[in-house]
């Protein structure tokens, strides 16, 4: 009650601050559409890429299609899966929004879990990376990402609109399709889309599957290494939506439904029973993933099994804006949702054994999220400052039920209150606001040894603060100065974990004792532009209390070489009598004993980029320079694991008419600033280009033209970041093409 009361304060003196120099008038430039709270000039890095830059390129996962930008990286589990990493920051650390709202899905759960998201027909994604992304969602020390489309339209469609799509990728034999819609039938706009993915199994560089060395029955190095892809690395999907809103000049209401179904294979998943799974089960693989490279054969010949997720998430929306024009409040933004997501994961039986022995040891898994979310954004702006005020609420529940369910069910309650204030003073321009969020987590946990379950009810209120000032320092340079501090709850994952998770080879045990995370961000930027040059430059430090990491514990590495990570640890230098440390007597089996701990931490690095562009002919030509990197230590001076090495990235884009032309160069350095039970990594340069041709044809109809080339340098790579870079190397070169039609 006391820090709510703080808070109140807080908020109170700053609204009272907003009375002064009512003669100043507000420049407002927006960057961002969706119906949060908009972003001023001066704010921290915000990117906003656009739709048909987003979607002119290969399909992926979210996070493989923004790592290029400074600041942004993944955490990769395959072609489905690639969790977005800002600024070193992870995980609950980063949310993922759609049209301004978080997206419920699972993938806070584990490692393997996709970012659930239909990225069909998108109008564009907007990253907002410091301070200012507290002003979305709670808890967002690192940054977020907000997926917007139109599906919910706020203005009216001046034409009908429909478009087919067709794409081919040589790194998978994929391939996907598309049809979106658009119309206004009778004064109400009318949105639907559809796309369908289809790809096999991705081919990787040779010498990328690395191999144990304990296999006595048959030499699968050689053969392994003249495979040329990555096992159950296949992707499928088929999402659908469809919208429909009214728009008047009270403003406007509409409504959506989105269903979205996929089935991807897990290329690694640790085995917590040595080596009994695997040794006798053939794979019993999709006929439709994989015939091109024959890994139905290569399966039966290791005797494989195929182990796979299955998605499927249902959402309901309701949004709208409402015209207030009173004395105090100006316009009332809402939105409501409901969604509900199932992921399934199961293992392929051997053909033919329909009373196969171990059947129950293989039950699916199924992951569930069940979570109702609304809002509203007050807009009680005047000539002179722009102000709003934010309410929402949320309640989510989390579930695992099968064989390898590692926690128990879990619900989730929210309720926020924000207020946020842009104002432009006579020398410079300050964004700030304030957040409030009574959340409480309710979950449990079972003693492994005696099988008695505690109950646990965690109640608090979380309070954040960011203020960004900027200030033009002369006709070609500005400075912003942003501190934010952010707190945020333990997830109900790092609070009740608690058993064996296969996707990251681990026994990971959570914590219901841990305090909140309390993320102090100072960033300065900088930029330049005069003429056809510019500079950008931003430097950061963020000190964690209590950040909240997942820590193996140590191992013996007497009897065995230090690359491999899924041998049992003996050593158990953290004491966890609850859970006991000897695996062998738990059953624990290869898998690596790992701990959500607490400890302060220190986050700093930087991004910076500089760039010149040349009227070349009829075009223009833009050429860039980039870098950023990030460095971060617990404050016993050990690294903290899995960050993101450092990276150059050069890149070159030639724009006439209607012609676009793009080559980007990352060139990532090997990381050896690890953290316990971490390997270094190697450095890698991968080279992708995209060239894409509009051609205008009759009645207004354009055909959309882009021919695209990724890692066409055929490297190696493996990502630091993730859990399982050994075993699932990055997709090797890939040339694709892709055709929009649009009528």
């Amino acid at each position: 009650m006391k820090k709510f009361l703080n808070a109140i304060v807080i908020l109170i003196a700053f609204h009272s601050s907003n009375l002064l120099s009512q003669d100043q008038n507000v420049e407002e430039i927006l960057v961002i559409t969706s119906a949060i709270v908009d972003t001023s000039e001066i704010s921290n890095p915000v990117y906003v890429i656009s739709g048909e830059d987003f979607l002119d390129g290969a399909t992926t996962s979210l996070g493989d299609a923004i790592d290029s930008y400074l600041g942004v990286s993944i955490a990769d589990f395959g072609a489905a899966v690639g969790q977005p990493i800002i600024r070193g920051m992870s995980g609950p650390r980063v949310k993922i929004l759609k049209n301004g709202m978080v997206n419920r899905d699972v993938s806070g759960l584990g490692g393997d879990h996709l970012n659930d998201l239909d990225l069909n027909d998108i109008q564009q994604v907007e990253i907002v990376m410091g301070p200012s992304s507290l002003l979305y969602a709670n808890g967002t020390s690192g940054g977020i990402i907000n997926v917007v489309d139109d599906c919910i339209s706020a203005l009216n469609y001046e034409l009908p609109e429909l478009t087919v799509g067709y794409e081919t990728q040589s790194v998978n034999d994929g391939s996907t399709e598309n049809f979106n819609f658009k119309n206004n039938i009778n004064g109400f706009n009318v949105n639907f889309g559809y796309k369908n993915i289809d790809f096999d199994n991705y081919d990787v560089p040779t010498g990328a599957i690395l191999h144990e060395e304990d296999h006595e029955d048959h030499d699968e190095e050689e053969h392994e290494e003249n495979m040329g892809f990555l096992n159950h690395s296949d992707y499928a999907a088929e999402a659908t939506k469809f919208g429909i809103s009214k728009v008047g000049d009270w403003g406007y209401v509409g409504f959506s439904v989105d269903n979205l179904e996929s089935v991807y294979g897990i290329p690694f998943h640790g085995d917590e029973h040595g080596d009994e799974h695997g040794d006798d089960h053939d794979d019993d693989h999709d006929d439709d993933h994989g015939d091109e490279h024959g890994d139905e054969d290569e399966h039966d010949e290791h005797g494989e099994e195929r182990i796979f997720s299955t998605t499927d998430s249902e959402s309901f929306t309701i949004k709208g804006s409402y015209n207030v024009n009173g004395d105090l409040v100006n316009k009332i933004d809402f939105t409501l949702r409901e969604s509900d997501y199932t992921l399934t994961e199961a293992h392929a039986e051997e053909e033919g054994h329909d009373d196969h022995e171990e059947e129950e040891e293989h039950a699916p898994t199924v992951f569930s999220n069940q979570a109702t979310e609304y809002g509203a954004i007050f807009d009680i702006s005047d000539n002179n400052v722009e102000r709003k005020v934010a309410f929402n609420v949320v309640d989510e529940d989390n579930s695992i039920v099968g064989e390898e369910a590692f926690m128990n069910p879990a619900n989730n309650e929210e309720f926020t209150i924000g207020y946020y204030m842009s104002r432009d003073l006579d020398l410079f321009n300050v964004d700030l606001g304030v957040r409030i969020d009574q959340i409480e987590r309710s979950g449990s946990v079972t003693d492994e040894d005696h099988g008695d379950i505690d109950n646990y009810n965690i109640d608090d209120t979380t309070n954040s603060f960011a203020v960004n000032i900027g200030r033009n320092l002369n006709d070609n340079l500005d400075i912003s100065l942003g501190y934010a501090s952010v707190e945020r709850l333990p997830s109900v994952v790092e609070l009740f974990m608690n058993g064996p998770h296969l996707a990251t080879g681990r026994f990971e045990v959570g914590d219901p004792t841990l305090s909140s995370e309390t993320s102090n961000n100072f960033d300065i930027t900088l930029n330049y532009e005069k003429d056809d040059f510019y500079a950008y430059a931003s430097f950061y430090i963020t000190d964690v209390d209590n950040y909240i990491a997942l820590i193996d514990e140590e191992e013996d590495h007497d009897d065995h070489e230090d690359e491999h990570h899924d041998e049992e640890d003996e050593d158990g230098h953290h004491d966890d009598d609850d859970h006991g440390d000897d695996h062998d007597d738990h059953g624990h089996g290869n898998l690596i004993h790992a701990n959500y701990m607490q400890e302060d931490a220190e986050f700093d690095g930087y991004e910076f980029e500089i760039g010149r562009t040349l009227d070349i002919g009829m075009g223009e030509l833009k050429v860039s320079f980039g870098r950023d990197v990030v460095n971060a230590k617990f404050s016993d001076g050990h690294y903290v694991p899995r960050i993101n090495p450092a990276r150059n990235i050069y890149s070159l884009s030639y724009k006439q008419n209607d012609i676009v032309f793009k080559l980007n160069l990352k060139d990532v350095d090997k990381q050896s600033d690890i953290g316990e039970g971490e390997t270094v990594t190697k450095g890698y340069r991968m080279l992708d280009t995209r060239l894409t041709k509009t051609f205008n044809l009759r009645d207004k109809s354009e055909l959309r033209v882009s021919i695209f080339g990724n890692n066409l340098l055929d490297e190696v790579a493996r990502n630091h970041s993730s859990f399982v870079k050994n075993e699932v190397p990055l997709p090797g070169k890939n040339i694709g093409v892709k055709f929009n039609l649009t009528f």
